[in-house]
């Protein structure tokens, strides 16, 4: 289905496909989907008006005395929900958050990129990302039963899941998420799909559309499809390498044919922005509990604080230049995980990105040996430091950083924290499995 172009194309491919119901999709602080269904008779008044809601029933939105909102669909987003039957058409929509008097709310996480993409917007840049989400299938959601016993990029005889990632390629196509492949990866029953890269407001729509098809999928053949960093003990996690570029017009911002690492001034100082703000995004990009069980060392999962070439040890990996693809030039950021908000993801990635182009940051040489075979006194020498180890490290970080309070605005910023906080005083005062079987027969 073409792109809709605007409100009238929206009402007009609506009537054309007998659509039935629109739902309107927007999210929560922590990336959840909130929707809710208005029919085609509504759909007019929705564009003018918007929807209201209450919005202190959603998570990091409005107090009670403060709680309706208005959800403005986004045309351009619409999409025909192709696991609907066609005799009773769905579509969906992703909506802006207003205020009551139709000024956009600060609470929204589609609008905090708003902002920050304005902010580049003013400098005659483009933000480009490609994420790679990867992904578990396991029998139900009550355990990690495994599917399959593959390993990366194995033949069907071990991939028990290539009907399903087939069908949700072509379920996202539909939807018009372009992909570039799809794979099984390393651990057992682990997956892997990968957008088409696109702009980022476009990206953080993409997004939440691919999580919820592959789970969709994942139902319709009687399994569960799980974005859970680190599902299952001894095996690698499950992350959102970030590839990301900066163009101006159709030009790529970040290549320099005369430099040796084909990268531009700008290319490097917004590499140094990242690895310099790395700790304070953490938070934002592993926002949950579970997220720092995959940040360990050992399992593919960059904890250290470097940039590299090919060393896929290191934090920010740049892949190497292919003659004649400079549009392809693009630095890779490794440690966000597919749980994260991918409008609060993406803001403050590319706020870090800013800050080291707006004030010069000095990238450092490449690290191309193995991190994490280096000693604690090689990594020193070599300025390497790590990552949050937890939560709590992450958020309390977080907490002190004006770039993140920025990039995020006073109201998300505030409400993040306060979240994560309570998350982690729930975890910490809960008796967990490992303390019975570890201290219970020996205390």
């Amino acid at each position: 289905m073409e792109k809709p172009k605007d409100k009238k194309h929206v009402i007009q491919l609506v009537e054309e496909n007998n659509v039935k119901f629109i739902r309107l999709w927007f999210t929560d602080i922590l990336g959840q989907v909130k929707s809710f269904a208005i029919t085609r008779e509504e759909l007019e008044a929705a564009f003018e008006e918007g929807m209201g809601f209450d919005g202190s029933s959603i998570k990091g939105y409005a107090r009670i005395d403060e709680s309706d909102m208005i959800a403005r669909p986004d045309p351009t987003s619409f999409q025909m929900i192709p696991w609907r039957p066609k005799e009773q058409a769905v579509a969906r929509m992703f909506c802006d958050i207003l205020n009551p008097d139709g000024t956009p709310y600060e609470g929204d996480p589609r609008y905090a990129l708003k902002r920050n993409l304005a902010r580049l917007q003013e400098k005659g840049f483009t933000f480009y990302l490609g994420p790679e989400l990867e992904y578990f299938y396991f029998k139900n959601d009550q355990g990690t039963e495994l599917l399959d016993r593959g390993g990366y990029f194995d033949l069907t005889t071990l991939d028990a899941a290539s009907d399903l990632r087939r069908e949700t390629v072509l379920t996202l196509e539909d939807m018009g998420i372009k992909v570039e492949y799809s794979h099984h990866e390393v651990a057992p029953s682990q997956h892997e799909i990968d957008l088409k890269y696109a702009d980022a407001l476009t990206m953080a729509d993409n997004v939440m559309t691919y999580r919820v098809v592959v789970k969709e999928v994942a139902t319709k053949y009687g399994c569960y499809a799980t974005f859970m960093p680190k599902p299952i003990f001894g095996q690698n996690g499950s992350g959102m390498h970030t590839h990301q570029s900066l163009f101006k017009g159709d030009k790529n911002a970040f290549f320099d044919a005369n430099d040796k690492y084909f990268l531009s001034d700008i290319a490097k100082s917004y590499i140094a922005g990242l690895l310099k703000h790395a700790p304070e995004l953490t938070a934002v990009c592993n926002q949950w509990i579970n997220s720092y069980k995959r940040l360990v060392p050992g399992y593919e999962a960059p904890v250290y604080i470097a940039w590299a070439r090919r060393n896929r040890s290191a934090l920010v990996r740049v892949p190497l230049y292919k003659p004649g693809k400079e549009k392809a030039t693009r630095i890779e950021l490794r440690s966000p995980d597919p749980a994260c908000n991918p409008y609060l993801a993406f803001s403050v990635m590319l706020a870090a990105g800013l800050e080291g182009m707006e004030k010069g940051y000095d990238l450092p040489e490449p690290v191309e040996k193995d991190i994490y075979h280096l000693s604690d006194e090689e990594k020193n020498k070599l300025g390497i430091k790590s990552l949050p180890g937890s939560l709590i490290e992450a958020v309390e970080i977080a907490e002190k950083s004006e770039m993140l309070r920025k990039a995020l605005g006073e109201h998300i910023f505030t409400n993040f924290i306060i979240s994560k906080k309570l998350e982690w005083d729930n975890y910490r005062v809960r008796i967990h499995p490992y303390e019975i079987d570890r201290y219970l027969p020996i205390l």
